[in-house]
């Protein structure tokens, strides 16, 4: 099988290349894994074409394994360059995955990491598990967004490709501010510190929630069954759940449990996983708060350490999806009050910002943002390609 073994010099801590010079091209050579291109990423978007190019000189229409050594924006930009670049009897790109950017959470949710564990040894467990021949992959499900403009300019779409997170309102926010301190904070700090610049800001918009094909239904996580149910609101008739604004936060996953070693934002999609191809959806909707009545400066102001504090749950092993509003108590994990964290699972949803909102119109996938026109929409379904084709992970 054809290899192909990229890093990306730029992202993280800048180590992907000297890790690669110490560990990874010497554990190939050293198991008799012939390298047929080593190369560096140049600019963005260059590792996508770098692929496309290798397929080309290969006249390989079966599998290809790449070795990449990046973070989850990289394998984005490779996953969309090639679904918008790919031809007639493209192969399946089989992935071994090197972890060298900021949060790797692909990686982290594939490989659960020990602190007891050597770092180094912890970093090469999809390499050994290429060179085992172990043929153990799993494949990529992906979530695939459509951005459309207002019906009246008649305009394609524009396409947005995600293993990881489609997300709007808070997280959408920390990544964009987030990417002006890249140079001065290179690691997960940058994401907190644009946290703290965005607390206040709530999203005008409302939603769709699709059905995944076998289940037939919305499904809502149960904290008191620990189990999903039927969302209320989704039945035989009439599966499609909508739901109004405003927004604190609004994201979905894929493939993943956390965003970060120890932030795992959507902890069901590991300890109850799906049967199919779902987006995790995890919504907060400050109105359900019943100290707030409407939407003011004071009462984002109040709401947002009560944010943090849920969000919060999610480096307390995902313990924010048993949170609940309580009148005495701010939250609490007893009771029958509603709950703070909306968990849903479905085949994909519909987000409609509201025109005059402009931070509801961002959209971040798996760290990329898009801008989502006035009038416009985006729509984002959950796939998993079959037949041969598309993306997979050694692990």
């Amino acid at each position: 099988m054809p290899l192909l073994t990229i890093y990306n010099p730029a992202c993280g801590d800048r180590s992907a290349k000297t890790f690669f010079d110490i560990h990874v091209v010497p554990l190939l050579q050293q198991n008799d894994k012939f390298i047929d291109s080593l190369v560096a990423t140049e600019h963005a978007g260059h590792a996508g074409q770098l692929v496309i190019d290798f397929v080309k000189s290969t006249d390989n229409h079966g599998e290809i394994t790449v070795v990449l050594g990046s973070g989850d924006g990289t394998l984005h930009e490779i996953i969309n360059f090639v679904s918008s670049n790919a031809f007639v009897g493209f192969p399946k790109l089989q992935f071994v995955l090197i972890p060298c950017g900021t949060a790797n959470a692909l990686y982290a949710s594939l490989f659960l990491h020990d602190p007891k564990e050597d770092p180094i040894a912890y970093k090469l467990q999809s390499l050994q598990s290429y060179i085992n021949n172990s043929k153990r992959t799993i494949p990529l499900t992906l979530a695939i967004a459509k951005l459309s403009s207002p019906p009246n300019e008649k305009k394609l779409p524009q396409v947005t490709v995600s293993s990881v997170v489609t997300s709007t309102s808070l997280h959408a926010a920390i990544l964009h501010d987030s990417e002006a301190l890249r140079e001065e904070m290179p690691g997960i700090e940058r994401f907190k510190v644009a946290a703290m610049q965005n607390s206040t800001k709530w999203c005008h918009s409302y939603v769709k929630l699709l059905p995944a094909p076998v289940a037939g239904r919305v499904e809502i996580y149960d904290p008191a069954t620990k189990a999903f149910i039927d969302h209320p609101e989704s039945d035989e008739h009439d599966p499609i759940v909508d739901v109004d604004g405003p927004f604190a936060y609004f994201l979905s996953t894929v493939n993943v449990d956390r965003l970060e070693p120890d932030f795992r934002i959507t902890p069901l999609a590991r300890t109850i996983p799906p049967v199919e191809a779902t987006c995790e959806v995890v919504m907060v909707r400050p109105m359900r708060d019943p100290t707030i009545s409407q939407d003011t400066l004071e009462a984002r102001e109040l709401f947002a350490p009560k944010l943090f504090s849920i969000l919060g749950g999610a480096y307390d092993n995902g313990a924010h999806v048993d949170i609940r509003h309580d009148v005495e108590k701010g939250l609490s994990s007893d009771g029958d009050a509603p709950l703070v964290v909306e968990y849903i699972r479905c085949g994909g949803w519909e987000w409609i910002p509201d025109e005059l909102d402009e931070h509801a119109h961002l959209l971040c996938s798996d760290g990329a943002i898009s801008h989502i026109e006035k009038r416009g929409r985006a729509v984002c379904n959950a796939v998993t390609p079959q037949n041969g084709t598309g993306f997979a992970v050694y692990v």
